[in-house]
């Protein structure tokens, strides 16, 4: 398959098709969770390897896509990554992000209940699109050495966050060598 020099955008009219599925998907859970849902705002600002993001920034909520996934994958995004971000925005309102896990038992319930496959994540071509690459950083446990992404070895300099290997169980340190 051959991708342009330059990546293409979302449309404009799509944009309002994936505007209108993402309200349609919040009603359709107001409906099913008997609840009253004021959908988040939309945005097409994503960048890197991810087609969707809830994000919560205090008490700030919205759904972000990205606009290359979306224009190169249309179809399979809005069947799929509309009602993922929505099923992620409705845990939210009804249990709580931080008492759930991301893709735990309610948000697969919320998914079957839209109508959607329980996946976590699409694999999709990104030849020729943006996409950010993290740094990774060397960490190690008593069995092995694990790369941490800049995200988490943030959290572990803040200590805000330990994180263990799932094998040994042991913390990770940072490996100094």
């Amino acid at each position: 398959m051959m991708f342009a020099m330059f990546p293409e955008s979302i449309s404009v009219p799509q944009r309002s098709q994936v505007l209108q599925a993402t309200q349609d998907c919040v009603v359709r859970a107001a409906g099913l969770f008997e609840h009253v849902f004021v959908a988040p705002p939309v945005r097409f600002d994503l960048s890197g390897r991810a087609a969707g993001q809830y994000r919560v920034f205090g008490s700030e909520v919205a759904i972000r896509y990205n606009p290359y996934i979306f224009a190169r994958y249309f179809e399979d995004n809005l069947n799929e990554t509309v009602p993922h971000e929505v099923a992620h925005f409705v845990v939210d309102q009804l249990w709580g992000l931080r008492r759930v896990r991301a893709h735990g038992a309610e948000w697969q319930s919320v998914m079957r209940a839209l109508g959607a496959e329980p996946r976590a994540t699409a694999r999709y071509d990104l030849t020729g699109l943006p996409v950010r690459r993290q740094r990774r950083f060397a960490y190690r446990c008593t069995c092995r050495r694990h790369e941490l992404t800049t995200c988490r070895h943030n959290r572990v300099q803040r200590g805000d966050a330990r994180y263990h290997c799932r094998y040994c169980g042991q913390p990770l340190v940072i490996d100094g060598t």
